[in-house]
Protein backbone atom coordinates (compact mmCIF):
# COMPACT_ATOMS: atom_id res chain seq x y z
CA UNK A 1 0.00 0.00 0.00
CA UNK A 2 2.97 1.96 1.01
CA UNK A 3 3.36 2.64 -3.49
CA UNK A 4 -0.01 4.55 -3.50
CA UNK A 5 1.24 7.03 -0.69
CA UNK A 6 2.95 10.30 -1.81
CA UNK A 7 5.73 11.03 0.40
CA UNK A 8 6.45 14.92 0.11
CA UNK A 9 9.74 16.65 1.73
CA UNK A 10 9.42 20.56 1.71
CA UNK A 11 13.25 21.67 2.40
CA UNK A 12 11.88 24.83 3.32
CA UNK A 13 9.81 26.76 5.30
CA UNK A 14 6.15 26.45 4.73
CA UNK A 15 3.42 29.19 5.73
CA UNK A 16 1.22 27.44 7.98
CA UNK A 17 -2.30 29.36 6.23
CA UNK A 18 -1.06 27.61 3.08
CA UNK A 19 0.05 24.36 4.00
CA UNK A 20 -3.60 24.03 5.64
CA UNK A 21 -5.21 25.09 2.38
CA UNK A 22 -2.71 22.92 0.48
CA UNK A 23 -3.59 19.97 3.16
CA UNK A 24 -7.42 20.68 3.27
CA UNK A 25 -7.58 20.45 -0.57
CA UNK A 26 -5.43 17.39 -0.89
CA UNK A 27 -7.88 15.62 1.95
CA UNK A 28 -10.89 16.36 -0.30
CA UNK A 29 -9.36 14.58 -3.32
CA UNK A 30 -8.54 12.06 -1.59
CA UNK A 31 -11.96 11.37 -0.16
CA UNK A 32 -13.23 11.88 -3.73
CA UNK A 33 -10.69 9.18 -5.14
CA UNK A 34 -8.94 11.73 -7.07
CA UNK A 35 -5.24 11.42 -5.48
CA UNK A 36 -2.69 9.79 -3.41
CA UNK A 37 -2.82 9.87 0.33
CA UNK A 38 -0.22 12.05 1.52
CA UNK A 39 2.92 11.72 3.93
CA UNK A 40 3.92 15.54 3.86
CA UNK A 41 7.38 16.30 6.01
CA UNK A 42 7.80 20.08 6.56
CA UNK A 43 9.10 23.12 8.65
CA UNK A 44 7.12 26.30 9.46
CA UNK A 45 8.09 29.67 10.75
CA UNK A 46 6.89 30.82 14.00
CA UNK A 47 3.32 30.50 14.71
CA UNK A 48 0.67 29.11 17.55
CA UNK A 49 -2.22 26.92 16.28
CA UNK A 50 -5.12 26.52 18.48
CA UNK A 51 -6.92 23.58 18.09
CA UNK A 52 -10.91 22.53 18.64
CA UNK A 53 -10.49 22.80 22.39
CA UNK A 54 -8.59 25.94 22.90
CA UNK A 55 -11.32 27.83 24.80
CA UNK A 56 -9.18 29.02 27.78
CA UNK A 57 -7.51 32.16 26.60
CA UNK A 58 -5.40 31.97 29.64
CA UNK A 59 -3.99 29.75 27.99
CA UNK A 60 -2.18 31.62 25.43
CA UNK A 61 0.10 33.50 27.55
CA UNK A 62 2.01 36.29 24.72
CA UNK A 63 0.94 36.17 21.19
CA UNK A 64 4.00 36.93 20.01
CA UNK A 65 3.59 35.07 16.88
CA UNK A 66 0.77 34.44 14.71
CA UNK A 67 -2.26 32.82 16.02
CA UNK A 68 -4.35 30.45 13.46
CA UNK A 69 -7.16 29.00 14.53
CA UNK A 70 -7.01 24.97 13.02
CA UNK A 71 -9.61 22.38 13.00
CA UNK A 72 -7.12 20.12 14.45
CA UNK A 73 -8.21 18.49 18.08
CA UNK A 74 -6.16 19.64 20.97
CA UNK A 75 -5.27 23.08 22.95
CA UNK A 76 -2.56 25.54 21.68
CA UNK A 77 0.69 24.51 20.76
CA UNK A 78 3.57 26.36 18.70
CA UNK A 79 4.97 25.13 15.09
CA UNK A 80 8.48 27.20 14.24
CA UNK A 81 11.79 26.40 12.94
CA UNK A 82 13.95 23.50 14.39
CA UNK A 83 10.41 21.45 14.55
CA UNK A 84 9.67 18.11 12.34
CA UNK A 85 6.06 18.72 11.01
CA UNK A 86 4.23 15.89 9.76
CA UNK A 87 1.06 16.58 8.00
CA UNK A 88 -0.59 12.47 7.65
CA UNK A 89 -3.52 12.41 4.58
CA UNK A 90 -4.38 8.76 4.85
CA UNK A 91 -7.96 7.42 3.56
CA UNK A 92 -9.25 4.94 6.66
CA UNK A 93 -12.15 3.32 5.00
CA UNK A 94 -9.73 1.29 3.46
CA UNK A 95 -8.11 0.40 6.51
CA UNK A 96 -9.33 0.51 10.37
CA UNK A 97 -11.82 3.12 10.94
CA UNK A 98 -11.62 4.18 14.70
CA UNK A 99 -10.11 7.19 15.66
CA UNK A 100 -8.28 5.89 18.67
CA UNK A 101 -6.58 2.69 17.01
CA UNK A 102 -5.02 5.72 14.44
CA UNK A 103 -3.97 8.11 17.02
CA UNK A 104 -2.47 5.04 19.25
CA UNK A 105 -0.56 4.04 15.75
CA UNK A 106 0.58 7.91 15.09
CA UNK A 107 2.16 7.86 18.42
CA UNK A 108 3.40 4.24 18.32
CA UNK A 109 5.00 5.04 14.69
CA UNK A 110 7.00 8.86 15.66
CA UNK A 111 7.99 6.35 18.85
CA UNK A 112 9.31 4.33 16.94
CA UNK A 113 11.15 6.74 14.86
CA UNK A 114 12.93 8.67 17.83
CA UNK A 115 14.17 5.38 19.10
CA UNK A 116 15.79 4.53 15.85
CA UNK A 117 17.35 8.23 16.64
CA UNK A 118 18.47 7.17 19.99
CA UNK A 119 16.02 9.03 21.62
CA UNK A 120 13.30 6.83 24.55
CA UNK A 121 10.11 7.73 24.00
CA UNK A 122 6.73 6.66 25.10
CA UNK A 123 2.90 7.70 25.97
CA UNK A 124 2.08 9.08 29.30
CA UNK A 125 -1.62 7.86 30.47
CA UNK A 126 -3.91 10.77 30.57
CA UNK A 127 -1.67 13.13 29.04
CA UNK A 128 -1.59 13.91 25.31
CA UNK A 129 1.72 14.08 23.50
CA UNK A 130 5.18 12.07 22.63
CA UNK A 131 7.17 12.18 26.06
CA UNK A 132 10.82 11.32 27.16
CA UNK A 133 12.85 11.68 29.95
CA UNK A 134 14.79 15.38 30.18
CA UNK A 135 17.37 15.07 33.68
CA UNK A 136 15.53 12.30 35.21
CA UNK A 137 11.98 14.51 34.70
CA UNK A 138 9.21 13.76 32.24
CA UNK A 139 9.19 15.97 29.28
CA UNK A 140 7.08 16.90 25.89
CA UNK A 141 9.11 16.26 23.21
CA UNK A 142 6.34 15.98 20.57
CA UNK A 143 2.33 16.76 19.97
CA UNK A 144 0.24 14.78 18.46
CA UNK A 145 -3.33 16.84 16.70
CA UNK A 146 -5.44 15.13 14.11
CA UNK A 147 -8.65 15.29 12.69
CA UNK A 148 -10.98 13.04 10.77
CA UNK A 149 -13.35 13.62 8.21
CA UNK A 150 -15.19 10.80 6.34
CA UNK A 151 -12.55 8.73 7.43
CA UNK A 152 -9.81 10.94 6.04
CA UNK A 153 -7.10 12.25 8.12
CA UNK A 154 -5.73 15.35 8.64
CA UNK A 155 -2.88 17.14 10.64
CA UNK A 156 -0.45 14.47 12.51
CA UNK A 157 2.58 15.78 14.31
CA UNK A 158 5.48 18.21 15.73
CA UNK A 159 8.68 17.10 16.86
CA UNK A 160 11.10 19.37 18.42
CA UNK A 161 14.22 18.60 16.78
CA UNK A 162 16.42 21.63 17.69
CA UNK A 163 13.55 24.35 18.00
CA UNK A 164 14.18 27.64 20.07
CA UNK A 165 12.57 26.13 23.64
CA UNK A 166 11.74 29.38 24.66
CA UNK A 167 9.06 30.22 21.86
CA UNK A 168 6.76 27.90 23.73
CA UNK A 169 6.69 30.45 26.72
CA UNK A 170 4.03 32.46 24.92
CA UNK A 171 1.25 29.62 25.45
CA UNK A 172 0.51 26.82 27.79
CA UNK A 173 1.57 24.02 25.87
CA UNK A 174 -1.65 21.44 25.20
CA UNK A 175 -3.08 23.34 28.24
CA UNK A 176 -0.19 21.28 30.37
CA UNK A 177 1.65 23.40 32.43
CA UNK A 178 3.10 21.08 34.86
CA UNK A 179 5.64 19.41 32.36
CA UNK A 180 8.05 21.22 30.26
CA UNK A 181 8.97 20.91 26.70
CA UNK A 182 11.94 19.59 25.45
CA UNK A 183 13.83 19.45 22.21
CA UNK A 184 16.49 16.27 20.66
CA UNK A 185 19.34 18.97 20.60
CA UNK A 186 18.37 19.67 24.34
CA UNK A 187 18.62 16.07 24.97
CA UNK A 188 22.54 16.25 23.65
CA UNK A 189 21.19 14.36 20.55
CA UNK A 190 22.27 16.07 16.97
CA UNK A 191 19.36 15.30 15.09
CA UNK A 192 18.78 16.66 11.84
CA UNK A 193 15.49 16.64 9.72
CA UNK A 194 16.78 14.45 7.26
CA UNK A 195 17.70 11.85 9.44
CA UNK A 196 14.73 12.17 11.63
CA UNK A 197 12.71 11.51 7.82
CA UNK A 198 14.69 8.22 7.25
CA UNK A 199 13.61 7.12 10.83
CA UNK A 200 10.23 7.49 10.12
CA UNK A 201 10.59 6.02 6.81
CA UNK A 202 12.21 3.03 8.20
CA UNK A 203 9.40 2.51 10.79
CA UNK A 204 6.66 3.78 8.16
CA UNK A 205 5.33 0.17 7.54
CA UNK A 206 4.61 -0.81 10.80
CA UNK A 207 2.53 2.01 11.44
CA UNK A 208 0.46 1.21 8.41
CA UNK A 209 0.70 -2.84 9.78
CA UNK A 210 -1.62 -1.16 13.01
CA UNK A 211 -4.18 0.45 10.83
CA UNK A 212 -4.73 -2.86 8.92
CA UNK A 213 -8.29 -4.10 8.56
Amino acid sequence: MTANIEWRVDPGRVDYADALATMEARAAAVTAGSARELVWLLEHPPVYTAGTSATDAGELLDPRFPVHRTGRGGRYTYHGPGQRIGYVVLDLRARKRDVRCYVHALEGWVIAALGACGIEAFRAPGRIGIWTLDGGREAKIGAIGVRIRQWVTLHGFAINLSPDLSHFGGIVPCGIAEFPVTSAARLGIPLTPHAFDSALAATFSPFLDDLAV
